[in-house]
């Protein structure tokens, strides 16, 4: 497979799931070509990896506080081409529209190899809600029609970009029956995972009992994760009479300054990584993830696998298979259900224990021999379909 991954480096779920696949078909000796971002182009062989890296040039704008786009990417297409000439791929995916997925579709085209592509960000309704905050100063009314119109065009435009792959990924079933049915292309689930020897409850630390009851959040902290509910969760809990509390925001983002003026009991730690992100979960006794709008949530498997308790949107909850009240909280009133479980201890200890075990269902290795699955079938359902259009053109031809 040759892997185009739009982002790798960053501090973002689908460069995280980048990074696993890259170091789960190094372990298991499976040739991937990686291309991917980098500070300067070059070519890293690494056991049956083999990495191209690509500096992004000069008209690259930002997408997010640390993502880039390269509208020139394509400069490289010679040296893509050569790489994917001599490597010979059955399949190349791509992880979406940015800069390297143009570049992956137009490539894979080029070469005829089928191209797979995975959702991993609902972009339209990101760009909904950054519009809607962006037109604050026109009437309620106006800011919603035109951040709908906004989202329906973008869906639209979203929707004809993954129609030109030969079948699409998605990491929940509503996504993989909408990509379905509007794409017209086979589309199957690609699950998330989590490393639950880097994230376990053993790294807990000990405590006498009396430390304020720590709220996490772990993410970035921009508009569309609607991380300005963690004000009004502040409030409610203060209002209830509840101060042995505090909030730990892991993560960086527009609405951090924001965020600074108007929480009273609040650490930003900003972005962590490795070990220091692992030991900041075991900080936490509730982890709340606010978003309305992401597919999944890679950081709500790492909290879980930690042992700690999510509390989420009903939505969020049932896109990731969360049972309420067992396994985590799928909550219409976060003020509500966090006082919960600041008061019953058992609940929580019990909501931590089952979180665990949902986790350690969802090891990478898991996800990643699924995905390879998932790529056979994919293209055996190619190869039929040619095979089946190549025969009605016999018929048709006598």
């Amino acid at each position: 497979m040759a892997f185009f991954a739009d982002t790798f480096y960053e501090a973002n779920g689908v460069a995280t799931l980048s990074r696993y696949l890259a170091e789960f078909a190094r372990a298991r000796h499976l040739p991937l070509l990686l291309i991917r971002g980098g500070r300067d182009t070059r070519v890293i062989h690494d056991g049956s990896l083999e990495i191209l890296e690509l500096k992004r040039g000069p008209a690259s704008f930002p997408v997010d506080k640390t993502l880039y786009f390269d509208p020139l990417m394509s400069r490289y297409k010679q040296q893509v081409l050569s790489h994917l000439d001599a490597f010979k791929p059955d399949l190349v995916h791509i992880t979406g529209p940015g800069d390297l997925g143009f570049l992956g579709l137009w490539v894979s085209h080029l070469m005829r190899v089928p191209m797979v592509a995975s959702w991993h960000t609902n972009l339209h309704e990101y760009l909904s809600r950054r519009l809607h905050r962006v037109l604050n100063l026109l009437p309620q009314k106006l800011r919603n029609r035109s951040a709908a119109q906004v989202e329906r065009q973008t869906l639209r435009g979203l929707l004809r970009f993954y129609r030109t792959a030969a079948f699409v990924l998605a990491p929940n079933q509503t996504l993989v029956d909408l990509l379905h049915a509007r794409t017209g292309r086979p589309a199957f689930i690609m699950p998330h995972g989590v490393d639950v020897s880097d994230y376990c409850p053993t790294r807990l630390v000990n405590g006498n009992g009396n430390h304020p009851f720590c709220i996490g959040y772990v993410g970035r902290l921009t508009t569309e994760k609607n991380v300005r509910l963690f004000v009004e969760l502040e409030r409610k809990l203060l209002a209830a009479g509840e101060r042995n509390f505090k909030l730990l925001l892991v993560g960086d983002g527009g609405q951090q300054k924001w965020l600074r003026n108007h929480l009273q009991n609040a650490e930003f730690a900003g972005v962590l990584r490795g070990q220091e992100l692992a030991a900041a979960y075991c900080r936490m006794d509730a982890f709340v993830f606010p978003s309305l709008t992401d597919t999944f949530g890679l950081v709500i498997l790492e909290a879980m696998a930690s042992g700690v308790p999510v509390v989420l949107s009903p939505d969020t909850g049932r896109r990731v298979g969360i049972e309420n009240r067992v396994s985590g909280m799928l909550s219409e009133d976060f003020a509500a259900d966090i006082g919960l479980l600041m008061r019953d201890h058992t609940l929580r200890q019990s909501i931590g224990q089952a979180a665990r075990k949902f986790a350690n269902r969802n090891s990478w290795d898991q996800v990643f021999e699924q995905v390879y699955r998932t790529y056979e079938t994919g293209l055996a359902i190619k190869d039929t379909r040619r095979e089946a259009r190549e025969a009605l053109r016999r018929v048709v031809s006598r």
